[in-house]
């Protein structure tokens, strides 16, 4: 069976599935009400066969809804807060129409008049909860399909770079996405395999490969080699039946989408914005204050409990204080609990790797549960740091980074944060400082309260399910990395 009409039974069988959860729900409300006397008890028991038409209604208004908020367009990853979030949306605008298409459809009919407004409300709450199980369970059975092979789309790398690598990686360590990588075309003699990945040819064979492999998806990903030669490459993929993506060459430079705006009437293209400004900054620094003052009262004795531990296990100040840089690269001070021994520097000060033999067994723990990292609350409560953004670092890190990574300075623009989309992405510790400015810059150009929400939730989530492993880095990604003499002692 082909990947189209495999996403197509997806897509029909999500539609079914909606549209039964929504009735399941409305006879449930129906059923609650009838249970429940609030806020007052029923003055006319009306049969559920006769809500029958109000029921359709129902059904047609929140699918429509889904519909217009692209619920059924099945992408390869998941967002679950974006997926609570339109849910959300749908159902309750669904829900508005339905009530206003019955009143319009059945004004003469008696059993609108008797419909109950606590019943409305029974079926909007459960209608929400069904759904995102539903799409919960659904997910997990297409993912299921996809590690046995039915539905995973077979796609090749075009590129013989950086980037090309960065891309192959990405798709071996994300087996959800459904992708069966079969190889790389590069056309390079010196070399047989990229990212342990067989070289398959030059872009000359791409024709014959589509063909023979029965190839699904190109993905093109050599931005260094200029438009010409990626052109060139793309008339190559259209003599067959198979989908083509590029990785664009201004990704570094250009992170989030383009608009279009004017100039006195004349149309310019803008590809450089920052979403957070203005009054946005109010509302962040309001959901930093109360979250922090929040996390803080919650979590106090958790932290006086590991203030506690610290000071049994060994000598030495429960906190460590260590200057780093801001907003606007102004220097602040940062609290976290100490995680090394006392004499962590006694061999010279160096960068924290995983199992440092200078951490205490008590500070292993702390930090693989982040615990070190709550006294940042105090940060956030004082204004010197966020809950979401760039991970601050020391200023002669800041000084190294700024002559070799591309708008490195740029982070400094927000405020450093305790968490950041580069760190829910893998990119924490010891890994690439480039490809963490690219992901703390396409945060801060894309910034939203949605987008931080989501941010601290896939944290927590990644906490709990101990997500945050450390899995081998491409080669690219191990390019530029705080080097080996620079004195400084890290616990981040």
């Amino acid at each position: 069976m082909s990947n189209q009409r495999i996403r197509t039974i997806y897509t029909i069988s999500l539609v079914i599935l909606d549209a039964l959860l929504v009735a399941v729900a409305f006879v449930l409300a129906y059923q609650l009400r009838a249970q429940i006397d609030w806020p007052e008890p029923l003055a006319v028991n009306v049969p559920l066969t006769a809500y029958s038409g109000l029921l359709v209604v129902q059904v047609i208004s929140v699918v429509v809804a889904l519909f217009f908020y692209r619920l059924y367009y099945i992408p390869r990853a998941v967002s679950r807060v974006d997926q609570l979030y339109y849910v959300f949306a749908a159902v309750s605008i669904g829900t508005l129409v339905a009530v206003a298409v019955s009143t319009f459809l059945f004004k003469n009919d008696r059993v609108i008049l008797d419909y109950p407004r606590a019943m409305i409300i029974y079926a909007w709450v459960l209608a929400i909860i069904l759904l995102l199980l539903g799409r919960l369970a659904h997910q997990m059975l297409r993912t299921a399909l996809r590690h046995r092979g039915w539905g995973k789309d077979r796609v090749i790398v075009v590129g013989t770079g950086d980037m090309a690598q960065v891309v192959v990686q990405r798709i071996l360590r994300s087996p959800y996405l459904g992708y069966e990588l079969l190889g790389v075309v590069n056309g390079v003699e010196n070399g047989r395999e990229v990212g342990g990945v067989p070289v398959l040819g030059s872009p000359e064979d791409l024709p014959t490969l589509i063909d023979n492999l029965g190839l699904d998806e190109v993905i093109i990903a050599m931005p260094e080699k200029g438009h010409r030669e990626t052109v060139r490459v793309i008339s190559y993929c259209e003599r067959g039946r198979v989908s083509i993506k590029i990785f664009p060459d201004v990704f570094q430079f250009v992170t989030s989408q383009a608009s279009i705006d004017e100039l006195g009437g004349l149309p310019l293209l803008s590809v450089r914005d920052y979403s957070l400004r203005g009054y946005l900054l109010i509302f962040k620094r309001l959901m930093d204050f109360m979250g922090s003052a929040l996390g803080l009262v919650l979590l106090s004795p958790l932290m006086l409990l590991i203030a506690v531990a610290i000071k049994l296990e060994s000598p030495g100040p429960v906190f460590f204080v260590q200057e780093r840089m801001g907003l606007d690269a102004k220097p602040f001070r940062m609290i976290k609990f100490r995680s090394m021994r006392r004499d962590a520097e006694r061999d010279g000060p160096g960068w924290t790797t995983d199992n440092d033999p200078r951490q205490t067994k008590l500070g292993t723990l702390i930090r693989k549960i982040e615990a070190d990292e709550l006294p940042n609350l105090i940060n956030v409560l004082l204004g010197e740091m966020s809950l979401v953004g760039p991970r601050p670092e020391q200023a002669h890190y800041v000084d190294e980074f700024r002559q070799t990574v591309p708008r490195y300075m740029d982070r400094h623009q927000e405020k450093g944060g305790m968490t950041g989309w580069a760190q829910v992405n893998g990119l924490r510790g010891d890994t690439s400082i480039a490809e963490r400015t690219k992901y703390d810059l396409w945060y801060m150009e894309n910034w939203s309260i949605l987008l931080d929400i989501k941010i601290i939730l896939r944290t927590f989530w990644q906490i709990v399910e101990r997500k945050s492993r450390k899995e081998p880095l491409p080669e690219p990604l191990q390019e530029i990395r705080p080097s080996e003499t620079t004195s400084a002692t890290s616990q981040d």
